[in-house]
């Protein structure tokens, strides 16, 4: 078995993460309890995915999710991609990838679930369209929204015509629509990136994270794509999110790299060349890695090789660019070191031969940012559960950051594609 310091950090999260009952706080909390980002479903992916390599036993993952399961799950318009039973279904669907047959009466149950959720969410959504109003975020976004939904039934069932009729919403998504005399992406909210009036946001924004916004509607158009899973319209609203974020591209300032900026406001749009951006952290929520697999998935099915080796390249500006790095202030999966790590090796995955090795060699700079080789890995763990800002979750927590470094620190890709949630694969 390979021996590495950061394995030794991951080993250690997953002893302390070991027993729910050792989180009664969490518990408590209700609502985080059955949240993919902060509670139980979470935890259980990663003690699915080191029972799955081999790293840890089958015990820990059943007992979490068997503590998961001790409440009913919320379901219904209270629920969402990463809340309540979407959220408990993919902890079930990663660990039945190598369990083949267990928990099936449970996913039968939550599947048929989601199902009618996302088919209320359809019709709510074509409604608004047709009504020629804009979304909110909430609508289409990959942890709260259809994209989201896409991507747990992408994995679930790539032939569903649930998911064709996502696929159908998406493209009409991405249609330009008129407001106030202003041609705008039909993905422009009338919110700021909080999905609240934002003083600070009037005519609200076009949001371009993989979370929150476009980047994650076209890594999940790409990803059903690459399955076989198309409709009408499909490659066109993949050239259309390509050709907007290429027209929001910028290749100066003080980066060295090319970025996108997070998001664009009205004024914005009407004064494209006054819009300035400056250093911002690469995350896979918003910025650059996220933003650059998407575009990796895009240009792979659309056998554009020029503009794969483009987005790739810009992440390996963004990973080895001093100003970007020193915007990176945490260790999390979200928006920190070990979610850089983790998506550097997808995109290693399917590199270009011309940039497949030094993507390969920004990783272990990342690795110690989160692990110094010298660091004790107990003392370690014991910080970050001690963190308001970290816990023991995954999206910016223990968890989390234990599961991102796995694929980096090994070479071998996750075995139960637990992160699919992120639309990495």
């Amino acid at each position: 078995m390979i021996q590495h310091p950061v394995l030794d950090l991951t080993d250690a999260i997953a002893a302390r993460l070991a027993r729910p009952d050792d989180f009664p706080d969490l518990q408590v909390a209700g609502l985080h309890w059955q949240s993919l980002a902060y509670g139980a479903p979470g935890i259980a992916l990663l003690h699915i995915e080191r029972a799955a390599v081999g790293r840890g036993p089958w015990e820990r993952a059943h007992a979490w999710l068997a503590a998961a399961a001790q409440q009913p799950f919320t379901s219904g318009p209270d629920s969402h991609p990463f809340h309540g039973a979407p959220a408990f279904g993919h902890a079930l669907a990663c660990a039945t990838r190598h369990l083949p047959g267990s928990y099936r009466r449970a996913l039968k149950v939550l599947d048929e679930q989601i199902d009618a959720d996302v088919t209320r969410r359809l019709g709510a959504a074509h409604h608004r369209i047709d009504a020629g109003q804009l979304p909110q975020l909430r609508e289409f976004d990959t942890l709260r929204g259809l994209t989201g939904y896409g991507a747990y039934i992408l994995h679930r069932d790539p032939a569903s015509p649930t998911l064709r009729a996502v696929l159908e919403y998406l493209v009409r998504l991405v249609q330009p629509i008129v407001q106030d005399e202003q041609e705008l992406p039909g993905w422009w909210t009338p919110t700021g990136p909080s999905g609240r009036l934002d003083n600070r946001f009037p005519g609200g924004h076009a949001n371009h994270g993989v979370a929150h916004g476009i980047g994650g509607v076209l890594a999940l158009l790409a990803l059903a794509a690459h399955e076989g899973t198309t409709v009408p319209g499909q490659y066109e609203a993949l050239r259309a999110i390509l050709s907007w974020l290429d027209s929001w591209r910028h290749d100066s300032g003080t980066s060295a790299s090319p970025v996108w900026p997070y998001w664009v406001t009205l004024s914005d749009v009407r004064e494209p060349g006054a819009l300035r951006v400056g250093p911002q952290r690469p995350s896979w929520c918003y910025g650059t890695a996220g933003l650059a697999r998407a575009q990796q998935l895009a240009a792979l099915v659309l056998q554009d090789v020029e503009r794969q080796i483009a987005v790739e390249e810009a992440l390996i500006g963004s990973l080895t660019d001093p100003s970007q790095l020193a915007a990176t202030r945490d260790p999390a999966l979200c928006h920190g070191f070990a979610g850089l790590a983790h998506v550097a090796a997808r995109v290693a995955e399917d590199a270009h031969p011309s940039t497949v090795g030094r993507l390969r060699a920004v990783i272990p700079a990342l690795l110690a940012a989160v692990h110094p080789p010298d660091a004790d890995p107990v003392m370690a763990v014991d910080h970050l559960l001690a963190d308001p800002d970290c816990g023991p979750g995954l999206l910016e927590g223990a968890a989390g950051i234990a599961l991102a470094l796995l694929a980096p620190v090994t070479g071998a890709p996750p075995a139960t594609h637990w992160d699919s949630c992120l639309l990495l694969v």
